[in-house]
């Protein structure tokens, strides 16, 4: 159903530039089905993160955000983005009061991730987003254990052979108060397979469902913290 000719919504997968309006920012995405595939194109469980990040009152200002699966960038730069705090001086010391966002896919795929990022954000927000390599299960010496706030996925459940390794992964990643928000499509049985995976591990809530997309959001945090944020 991806393949070229094959309807409107593969005509935009295979279209070279992606545009939308977030933040106040028009964003322009470079996208490339024939070099990366499903890696380089905006699927629609990040363009619905991106509004229910916009409009759900949550603030990014100040924390940490990592962004996994990132493909083209679309998700981490609107958190950036959206994540744009001030300067704040103490004992004559000044902090930076923005999101820090950590924007991880495969190798493979980092040099067009950056080319998107760097494009896309003000260069004043520009060393608050760090491009980094991350492949679930693998690279986790890399990154602090619970070291972030957010943690963020859009599409990112769908190969059942990296599901054990994606739970490790968030497992790595969170602390007691991380939350974890994932957009997906549920296209197959496999999918449910992976939420009861998550539960095992996680509180699992669904927090919105765009019927016109059929793009749900699950936020999760460890069993034991059950706050909203």
């Amino acid at each position: 159903p991806y393949e070229e000719g094959g309807g409107w919504g593969a005509r935009q997968l295979h279209s070279p530039w992606a545009t939308y309006r977030f933040a106040g920012r028009t964003i322009r995405l470079r996208q490339d089905w024939r070099r990366l595939g499903v890696a380089a194109v905006v699927w629609d469980a990040a363009v619905v993160l991106c509004a229910y990040l916009e409009i759900g009152g949550i603030d990014l200002r100040d924390r940490s955000v990592i962004e996994l699966g990132a493909g083209t960038g679309l998700l981490g730069i609107v958190a950036t983005l959206l994540g744009k705090g001030f300067f704040v001086c103490l004992f004559k010391a000044i902090y930076h009061c923005s999101a820090r966002v950590t924007i991880t896919d495969r190798a493979a795929a980092l040099e067009f991730l950056e080319s998107n990022v760097q494009a896309n954000l003000p260069s004043e927000l520009r060393p608050r987003a760090v491009v980094k390599e991350l492949t679930w299960g693998k690279d986790l010496g890399n990154f602090s254990p619970g070291a972030f706030d957010f943690i963020l996925g859009a599409d990112i459940v769908y190969l059942e052979e990296t599901f054990a390794d994606l739970l490790q992964t968030l497992e790595h990643l969170c602390s007691e108060q991380t939350v974890i928000l994932l957009s997906c499509r549920i296209r197959y049985e496999r999918d449910h397979k992976f939420l009861k995976m998550l539960r095992s591990r996680f509180s699992v809530y669904e927090v919105h469902y765009d019927s016109s997309k059929d793009v749900h959001i699950y936020k999760a945090q460890r069993a034991s913290h059950k706050d909203d944020f």
